[in-house]
């Protein structure tokens, strides 16, 4: 073989599994269709490490979420990567969605989220006097991260260790051979390396990949689809300290305020379902963005949003369908012997990236 093990997919997840398994001892190659890492949907996210309030008792996503937060923090503290505990608000605009903040708060306990305090109308208007709600949810564990710097960090350790990371080279077909797989390389010559250990870590083009994948059962491929978010740069003073959330709705997590480590505030992601990848803003989405940030913000001026960037989220659940948790799918699911493929990794994917790593790496040693 010409090397242990091919990671698929650049992005913040894929380099934390590769520097899980350079550290492990194995001799690691990172493939990345793109000029540069993490291109795609981490670089076009939030930057939020999340507490692991939202999903369901013991599903990968609450476990992964808590896990790599803790994981998250200890490494970006012992590597000097920027990051902040700016805490946030989970905000009830009525006496309806109150009721709904229960529902957060117990799954919050039930997944160890960390400090989650239930705050009255006051006790916010106190923190964040800008914020109009009826109650909240305060979490004191979530923050912020330099993703970009995050991900430079974890390439460096991947080379550390005898690693590298391969630009500007997609995966054209594998073919599923012995004791492993041969892969034939997208470029003039159709290159082929071979491998013991192969993992599709490849975001918004994972089905893709795994449909190119010979020798891999298709019903063990799921469907992607595409979910668009805008994001909106508020110009001007920051009027809060700490992020600040609406109920979930819609697929996502409600058009939010974040925080970036300069002091910006910005606000989104929304959810427009789209049937290609395509980045591009669109009309004017200000007044319905107004319209929700109003609702916990209103003495917002809709003036001083000024358009920002867009991300795409990869849902391996349609419109109208519910949320469905992580795919990591290792030979006990599929059969083929030395694969992963990761399916549907989206929020809280950056905040699980090392705790998936480590999931991965445990996947491949059994």
């Amino acid at each position: 073989m010409d090397t242990d093990t091919v990671v698929i997919g650049a992005g913040v997840v894929g380099l934390a599994i590769a520097r899980a398994l350079a550290c492990a001892g194995r001799e690691v190659i990172v493939l990345e269709r793109e000029p540069a890492i993490g291109l795609a949907t981490s670089s076009r996210n939030s930057g939020v490490i999340h507490a692991g309030i939202y999903y369901p008792a013991d599903s990968l996503k609450a476990r992964l979420c808590v896990r790599g937060k803790a994981l998250l923090y200890e490494f970006c503290a012992s590597r000097g990567v920027r990051h902040a505990r700016c805490e946030k608000l989970i905000v009830a605009a009525t006496d309806a969605d109150a009721i709904m903040l229960r529902g957060f708060e117990r799954s919050a306990a039930l997944n160890g989220a960390g400090d989650i305090r239930r705050l009255t109308a006051g006790e916010v208007s106190a923190l964040e006097p800008e914020v109009r709600c009826v109650a909240a949810l305060h979490s004191l564990t979530t923050g912020i991260v330099d993703v970009h710097e995050l991900m430079l960090m974890l390439n460096a350790e991947i080379e550390a260790s005898g690693g590298q990371v391969v630009l500007n080279t997609a995966m054209l077909r594998a073919e599923v051979n012995g004791g492993g797989f041969c892969l034939t390389l997208a470029d003039p010559v159709e290159t082929r390396i071979t491998c013991r250990e192969l993992v599709n870590s490849a975001g918004l083009d994972a089905t893709s990949v795994a449909t190119r994948i010979i020798g891999l059962d298709p019903r063990h491929v799921p469907p992607t689809h595409f979910a668009r978010g805008h994001y909106y740069t508020l110009r001007g003073a920051a009027p809060f300290r700490r992020l600040v959330y609406p109920l979930p709705e819609g697929g996502g997590l409600g058009i939010h305020a974040t925080l970036d480590l300069s002091g910006r505030v910005r606000f989104g992601p929304d959810v427009q379902w789209i049937d290609r990848i395509d980045y591009g803003f669109g009309p004017d989405r200000r007044g319905e963005f107004a319209a929700a940030i109003r609702r916990y913000y209103p003495s917002l001026d809709p003036a001083r949003l000024a358009e920002d960037y867009t991300g795409i989220r990869p849902k391996i659940y349609g419109p109208g369908e519910p949320a469905s948790d992580f795919r990591i799918d290792g030979p006990a699911t599929h059969g083929v012997k030395s694969l992963v493929n990761l399916f549907g990794i989206e929020s809280p994917g950056l905040t699980s990236a090392l705790a998936i790593g480590e999931t991965v790496a445990t996947l491949l040693a059994a």
